[in-house]
């Protein structure tokens, strides 16, 4: 009998990849971001950075800033109706830019 896995990674296969192009470790100037309240990013899961991201269903969604917890920030998402608060750190966030 095999049990299935139940982590916070699974059903990611293709999601929690990264390209070709972005293997390797992340830019540190990613990592050192900042963001000011209500300010929109987009969430990016960054692969090569396993903590600190939020969950995987949020991934490619927009969010608000709305606060921080040490370097992480809180952003209220929506998801379906409902409004949820997601924390993550700043390397998997990249700010949203206006036309």
């Amino acid at each position: 009998m095999s049990s299935k896995s139940a982590g916070e990674r699974r059903c990611t296969r293709y999601k929690l990849k990264n390209s070709i192009r972005e293997r390797g470790t992340s830019a540190p100037s990613r990592a050192i971001q900042e963001f000011e309240e209500g300010q929109m990013v987009h969430i990016d899961i960054d692969a090569s950075t396993q903590h600190g991201h939020p969950n995987p269903k949020f991934q490619g969604s927009t969010g608000k800033v709305i606060g921080q917890r040490g370097r992480a920030y809180i952003l209220s998402v929506r998801d379906g109706r409902a409004q949820k608060e997601v924390i993550s750190l700043p390397q998997h966030l990249k700010p949203q830019k206006y036309n």
